[in-house]
């Protein structure tokens, strides 16, 4: 399997490669890792290529041999147009009209073909960029969205990215490949253009020449490395910050009902400001930095280099004799009947001093560019780093590679502590000695709610878990789905979600992005419904078991598109996830609270219609009255501690006991409202009299308030005592 073969790359890197910050990281560098210019960048930037260009025959490598060859036909017709300006101006200032006017020909059809060159250039340089993009997204999507659940995981369990994946698959894997989609041309064209324009330079100037311009290379290069800032620790840093600013975005829209409530708009514009105000302090800080080095770089780069090729092209003049084949030229004897005469060699001068400066030119803009592109590979490295760390933290979710220090234990219940089983394929669902334990984020220790917890249910065994909030009923579900881990004992459930499988029916049900037909059908598609031979009247057929059945018309047919969480009410919501329920059909389905919004009546229909198709119910709800729809009872939160529970039959003589003690004890309160009524209605005359005052002369005639009732201490129920002032 790809991810098999890829995950050596990304979770044992080479001892050497760990180095991302200087530390040894381990198998997962953290998103606050220093990327650098170094053994660990290479290694994560050759693993990502592994992807993005996967064999010698794919796609992209078509791409990127096309782009090799236009970037060596444009350093071809640089070669070409160097040549042909040290011909134009010869002829220019010879005087030689009709070689001249040829001259300008040529230089309009060079120039053309060169236009062409650099637009195909950049339009393959953008294919590669998709081409990279495409094959990283299709890699990560297929890695972080599979039966294993690594995109829940990967946020709630691991957190070794410390956010949300959105930030580093969209913003981030952009600028990633458009980075090493430039990489080729940026730094593999202005390599060959050095090797080529220091050949043509060392035979036209000699041998001084290359060695001042080699030497001018060096000493140039190595200031500007030991003055360059870090942008690819700066970048990192600043995309970490982004996300963190896009983070506290999407907390607010996700969360705005409740932020309404509480009138906590103000507190949360702190926050927001807070993370743009860290945003744009950093920003500019980069910006401050990137004037200074871009002034010192420009200056280096374009004039003094400049400066410099000017005294390297007077070589052939002032020394002939280290001047290559222009000094050979000086040397020769003068002739004024032959090309040697004073006046030819004065426009050969011409000639060679223009060609000579365009080369240097040329050769400038070659340095200039991999100069430049050192920062481009310094910000080359903090995307690097970023997307490295996203795929070898999600390569660890999905093989669950945690381990303690070396030298150390692992912490109890911690992600590196998982000694349970889960059988898929089990004809069944059944928990042996499991505890039920909410999960830390890694490293750290999970939270024991149950200790040990063992139970069998078989087909038409329906199970109604009970308890007290907080006391682990949730967890049940969480672990048969696979989301929390298994650290003790064995869970065996079926083995998949669909006819033969188990289906889980959360508190908030999931309305999917699509048409009426699609919140029914999920997770399957129109083409998966059509292939299986279902029709729309069986979806109708379902809408109307769960009394839904007035949607189709109401909301404008089957195709409709709309935000369905806005559209429907919480009751519809939960009878729509049971429609889905009775649309797949699974063997089992665990209902998590799943009629709080429905009523009785309506409840006990959903009940019967999901028993009349075979499906064996796991209900978590405090509801009594759902007791009459099943056979067992998983009550826990027992015990002085909470840790105890009892998994009994409903019906038993016990509890068919403890029923007839509670209904009782409801008899005997029932008894007490009659009395409560008289005693009610006697309040209520007595607060109705209307006091005067006997002496009117003194009280003006004014009517008094209502006395103050007052029970009167050890006097039976029903009694009481006014008292008027």
């Amino acid at each position: 399997m790809t991810f098999d073969a890829h995950k050596r790359l990304f979770l044992n890197p080479p001892r050497a490669a760990r180095l991302g910050d200087g530390q040894v990281t381990g198998q997962v560098p953290p998103p606050n890792t220093k990327p650098g210019l170094n053994i660990a960048f290479i290694h994560q930037f050759l693993s990502l290529l592994s992807i993005m260009v996967p064999h010698w025959n794919s796609k992209e490598s078509g791409l990127l041999f096309s782009q090799g060859l236009f970037l060596l036909l444009r350093t071809y017709l640089s070669l070409v147009v160097t040549r042909l300006d040290g011909e134009i101006v010869r002829d220019l200032v010879a005087g030689n009209g009709r070689s001249f006017l040829w001259g300008i020909v040529k230089w309009c059809g060079v120039g053309g073909f060169a236009s062409y060159t650099n637009a195909a250039i950049k339009f393959l340089q953008s294919k590669v960029s998709i081409a990279f993009r495409t094959r990283l997204t299709r890699y990560i999507h297929d890695l972080y969205l599979n039966d294993n659940l690594n995109y829940y995981k990967l946020l709630n369990l691991d957190g070794g990215i410390g956010q949300g994946a959105d930030q580093f698959i969209t913003n981030d894997l952009t600028l990633f490949t458009a980075s090493a989609a430039s990489l080729y041309s940026s730094i593999g064209k202005p390599l060959v253009d050095l090797f080529v324009f220091n050949y043509q330079l060392f035979r036209s100037l000699g041998p001084l020449a290359l060695t001042g311009l080699l030497a001018n290379y060096f000493i140039t290069a190595t200031a500007l490395r030991r003055l360059s800032p870090p942008f690819g620790k700066l970048k990192a840093v600043e995309g970490r910050k982004e996300g963190d600013f896009r983070g506290l975005h999407a907390r607010l829209i996700a969360n705005a009902e409740e932020v309404a409530f509480y009138g906590g708009a103000d507190m949360e514009k702190v926050f927001l400001d807070k993370g743009y105000r860290d945003l744009k302090v950093w920003m500019e800080g980069i910006y401050r930095l990137k004037i200074r080095y871009n002034m010192l770089e420009d200056f280096v780069l374009k004039y003094s280099w400049s400066a410099f090729g000017y005294l390297i092209t007077s070589l052939p003049v002032f020394l002939p004799e280290w001047g290559g084949l222009g000094g050979h030229s000086e040397l020769s004897p003068t002739d004024s009947t032959t090309s040697s005469s004073p006046v030819n060699r004065s426009h050969g001068r011409m000639q060679e001093f223009i060609t000579n400066k365009r080369l240097m030119l040329s050769l400038a803009d070659a340095g200039g560019r991999v100069m430049y592109s050192i920062k481009d590979l310094s910000e080359l490295a903090g995307y690097t780093s970023r997307v490295y760390t996203l795929i070898s933290t999600l390569h660890r979710v999905h093989a669950s590679a945690y381990y303690p220090p070396r030298g150390t234990s692992p912490e109890p219940y911690s992600l590196s502590d998982i000694l349970g089983t889960l059988h898929r394929g089990y004809d069944g669902v059944r928990l042996e000695n499991v505890p039920l334990v909410a999960p830390a984020i890694y490293p750290l220790p999970g939270d024991p709610l149950i200790p040990s917890l063992s139970f069998t249910i078989t087909p038409g065994a329906h199970v109604l878990i009970s308890g007290p909030n907080g006391a682990g009923k949730s967890s049940i579900a969480r672990v048969l789905g696979g989301l929390w881990p298994v650290y003790r004992g064995l869970v065996s459930r079926p083995r998949s979600t669909g006819t033969d499988g188990l289906m889980l029916l959360p508190q908030r049900p999931y309305l999917a992005s699509g048409t009426l037909r699609d919140q029914v059908i999920y997770p399957h598609s129109e083409i998966d419904m059509r292939d299986s031979g279902r029709k729309d009247h069986e979806l109708l057929r379902i809408l109307e078991d769960v009394r839904l059945g007035y949607l189709p018309e109401r909301e404008g047919g089957w195709d409709v598109r709309k935000e369905w969480k806005d559209v429907l009410s919480g009751g519809e919501k939960q009878r729509m996830a049971f429609a889905r329920l009775m649309y797949h059909e699974p063997r089992y389905a665990v209902i998590d609270e799943g009629t709080s919004a429905v009523s009785s009546d309506v409840e006990g229909l959903l009940y019967e219609r999901c028993k009349e198709r075979g499906i064996t119910l796991l209900t978590i709800s405090t509801r009594v009255s759902l007791k009459r729809f099943h056979e067992w009872n998983l009550d826990l939160g027992q015990g002085e501690e909470g840790e105890e529970w009892t998994f009994d039959r409903i019906g038993t003589e016990e509890e068919k006991e403890g029923v007839e003690r509670e209904l009782e004890s409801l008899r005997e309160t029932l008894a007490k409202v009659e009395g409560w009524r008289k005693r009610r209605e006697e309040i209520e005359q007595e607060l109705g009299k209307v006091w005067v005052a006997a002496d009117e002369s003194v009280q003006g005639g004014k009517e008094l308030p209502p006395p103050e009732y007052i029970e009167k201490e050890g006097e039976g129920e029903g009694e009481g005592t006014s008292v008027s002032s």
